[in-house]
Formats: structure tokens, sequence, C-alpha cells
């Protein structure tokens, strides 16, 4: 609480004697106060363009297409023909096993398959006039059928000696050494497509009214920041983990050029909805104050504030919905101190057209 104080009675004569000596109409020695100076900000124009709402995820990208290679039979590692890294096609040989024994075995099928034909040829006009029984004729039929399948089984064992790509890909792991004796269905090699990786993203179930197949994406890795690269959305769960209540979408990302690694961890917007046409501004014009979105719009050298309805927020620019018209000048740079009304020194910025 302030306590007042009595004015002491001497220093109040001095006063007034010094105040009677001066003379009336005669110019006081005090200086005049000058005028405020404006303050220096950079001011620029909405723009109109296209602009997407759009939603942060992120997680690991991994590979849509991946095959172990396994070896169908058993036998010596004889030939190895692709190492790691290396681009192989689907049915390409990566490795060769010892298969004599099942060359062997193959042309021994072979030629007890050839000896039963020429007797069932032999058979054939025989039992045509009626000179061999019927019974006996197709028994001899049934033997050509099943040595056929004991000589097919037996290429195919010898044919399986060569392990061969299952997919077109990259050879992302090989297991097996010069020399090594391995046995049947041993994982000889790991093929990995890289041509089109995906991601499966987790978003909240208050967003899946927003999300849809066919929503266009984009991604950024670490080890390139300043590269986008396209991906989209191509499917949608539709169930919620109950344990963390979200959906799961799965993104499609075109690798073609190579650029990208499976087990990379990407940073994904996705473009849920196109605004089409829409007033634009920096991010940096809009200021939020006592609860309010406002901008300050320089006009005959002096601000005025204004409080606007904003809309989608995207790559540094606010959709205005309300409160901002095209050929207003806002202040973008040079807020600290402004009040309505201000004088300012404004040097305008041009921008260039936004697109999203």
């Amino acid at each position: 609480m302030r306590t007042s104080k009595p004015i002491n009675t001497a220093v109040a004569v001095i006063s007034l004697a010094a105040l009677s000596g001066c003379g009336i109409g005669q110019a006081s020695n005090t200086e005049e106060v000058p005028a405020t100076t404006p303050v220096p900000v950079e001011v620029t124009l909405p723009v109109r363009g296209d602009i997407y709402a759009t939603y942060h995820a992120t997680t690991t990208i991994i590979s849509d297409a991946e095959a172990p290679v396994l070896a169908r039979v058993p036998g010596e590692v004889v030939r190895l023909l692709v190492e790691e890294g290396a681009a192989v096609r689907q049915g390409q040989v990566l490795a060769v096993l010892d298969g004599e024994r099942l060359r062997l075995e193959m042309l021994a099928a072979k030629a007890k398959l050839e000896q039963v034909r020429k007797e069932f040829a032999r058979y054939s006009d025989l039992a045509e006039r009626g000179l061999v029984s019927v019974s006996m004729f197709e028994g001899l039929k049934y033997d050509v059928d099943a040595l056929q399948a004991t000589y097919d089984l037996a290429k195919l064992n010898y044919d399986y000696s060569s392990i061969r790509a299952p997919i077109d890909g990259v050879v992302s792991a090989r297991n097996i050494k010069l020399g090594q004796n391995i046995e049947a269905n041993s994982v000889a090699f790991q093929i990995t497509d890289t041509t089109r990786l995906i991601a499966y993203l987790q978003i909240p179930q208050a967003e899946l009214a927003k999300f849809s197949p066919g929503h266009n994406a984009s991604l950024q890795v670490d080890s390139m920041p300043d590269t986008d690269f396209d991906a989209t959305i191509a499917r949608i769960s539709p169930t919620i983990d109950v344990r963390n209540g979200t959906f799961r979408a799965t993104a499609f990302v075109d690798n073609s050029n190579g650029h990208l690694v499976p087990g990379m961890f990407a940073r994904f917007t996705i473009a849920y909805e196109k605004h089409e046409g829409a007033l634009m501004v920096p991010g940096a014009a809009v200021v939020e104050e006592d609860d309010e979105m406002t901008v300050y719009v320089v006009t005959s050298g002096a601000v005025a504030r204004r409080i606007v309805t904003i809309g989608v927020e995207a790559d540094g620019q606010v959709e205005i919905l309300s409160g901002l018209a095209e050929d207003d000048q806002i202040v973008i740079v040079g807020h600290s101190g402004l009040r309505d009304g201000s004088r300012v020194l404004a040097s305008i910025q041009s921008l260039d057209s936004y697109s999203g």
C-alpha cells in the first residue's frame, strides 16, 4: 500500500520562487518529444495454390519379396557362381552340387524306360491282331507309365543339383561354402527383391476415416535427409489392434533406383486430403495471441491486427480460411513489439506460388 508523505514547506517555497522567476509567455527549457520511430518489417502477399492435409508417421521399411534358396538334394558344393550383393534373375544358377550319382541314376532310368517302350511298341502290333492277352498288354502299358515317372523324378533330382534363384532380386546372404557337404532343405542363399519396398504404418484409430488405398505419401531417411521418396498407401487393415488402439496402413515404396535399403528407418508424410486453390501464407506470418490466430496487415505505413481462421498446415505454408484478402500485405519478419496501429517501414519479399 502506497503511503502519502507530507510536502516539505521549505522546498515548496523555493520551488514557487523559482517558478515565479519565469515570465508569462517565455519558452520553457524542455525538449520536444520525438514521433514514434517506424519498425522495420518484411511483408509479402498471400498466394493461391493446392495444399494437402498430411499425417506423419515413422517406421522401418522392409522388402516386399524375400525368399530363402533351399538345396533340394544333398551333395557337395563344387561351384559357387554368385556372391552377396549380386543381382540375379529368376531361374539363374547360383551354385552347383556334385550331381554325378544323380546323373547316373537318371541315365539308368532312361535306359530302362527305352527298353520297355520298345517292348511295348512290339506288343502293340500283336495286341491289334489279338495274339496277346489284353491284361498282359495293359500291364506293359502301366510299366511304361511307371518307368516314365521314375525317369522324370531322376531327371528332376539331377536338375536340383544346380541351385537356382526362385525370384528376381539381390543376393542378401550366402550360407554355403565351396567344398561343403549340405543336406537337403538347407538354406543356401537368401534372395531379396529391393525394387519395391514395403512399410507398415500404425495409425491411431481416430484417424481411420481420413485414409484410403491410393493416397500418396513421401518418406525421408537419415542417410539422405534432403531427398523425398515416393510411396503409395496400398492397403488399409479393417481391424483395430486392441493392444494400442491403432490400425495398420501398408505403404509400397518404389525403389527401382536402388537408393533405399531394407531395414532403414523412415519418416512418412501421408497426403490424405487435397485443398485446391487455397489462400496460403507462410507459417511465419501467423502469430498466436490471446488464444487467437492473428496476422499483421500493413496499410499506409501502419499495421492492423487481423484475427484469421486457419486450415491445413503443410511444408511451411498455412491455409487461411477467413480474415484475409489476396491483396493484403502481411508481416512475415519483425512481429516483435508490434501492436495494432504500430508504424512500420515495410520491405516486400517475393514469394513463389506454392503447389502441394
